[in-house]
């Protein structure tokens, strides 16, 4: 079992704001110092409908030796499902569970909507070397054509639709700007295997001008 890394294994005490010092984590209460992983986080964001669930299994399967790609609706529910800005409890919880994946020595790509300001605020985000953000977009027209197809339970309606072009707009108009910026695929026009093969070679070639992901401890 992989410790919460928010939790001293030496006096238990449970750090709101975790401190990382010379590549070691130190307890605030005990000054206890202990090394774990630190390995860079990739955000596969973008609207719903861009593809992100699409792309994710094949991208798992291409990236089987390097990294573990997860789907972040899995935890959208109960108190961490809130309507606070930026969901805040959601996204920590993400961070934590990341950072715990990658005590066993691979990056995680985290597949879902989010943008920068929502990670690299949290406390957790020390917990992570870099945080690299590829969003996947789409032109109005056909990404409205998607939602609506979405089967009824998904509960996808013009108003919900709208909000989601809205923030497709608002994601293509910033991603250079936001920090660090976010980079951009269409697939209004892609085929599925060639937007998989977008995604995984970004991928490898961050992790190729990186430390491998199984000797980055501390």
């Amino acid at each position: 079992m992989v410790l919460d890394l928010k939790i001293c294994p030496a006096c238990g005490d449970r750090a709101e704001r975790p401190r990382v010092e010379n590549g070691l984590l130190v307890c605030a209460v005990c000054a206890h110092q202990w090394p774990f992983r630190r390995l860079p986080l990739f955000a596969l964001t973008g609207p719903s409908g861009a593809g992100k669930s699409t792309v994710g299994p094949r991208l798992a399967d291409r990236l089987g030796d390097l990294a573990l790609v997860v789907e972040q609706d899995v935890l959208w529910t109960g108190a961490l499902r809130d309507d606070v800005p930026g969901h805040p409890a959601f996204r920590s919880t993400w961070l934590r569970m990341a950072a715990m994946l990658h005590q066993n020595g691979r990056p995680v790509v985290l597949c879902g909507t989010v943008a920068p300001p929502e990670f690299e605020r949290l406390p957790e985000r020390v917990f992570f070397s870099d945080i690299h953000y590829l969003a996947l977009v789409s032109e109005p027209d056909a990404l409205r054509k998607r939602l609506l197809a979405r089967p009824a339970w998904r509960e996808w309606d013009e108003e919900r639709v709208e909000e989601m072009l809205e923030f497709n707009e608002w994601l293509q108009a910033e991603a250079p700007s936001m920090d660090p910026p976010v980079e951009l695929f269409d697939t209004t026009h892609i085929p599925v295997d060639d937007a998989v093969d977008h995604v995984e070679k970004w991928v490898r070639s961050l992790l190729s001008g990186a430390q491998r992901p199984s000797a980055a401890v501390g």
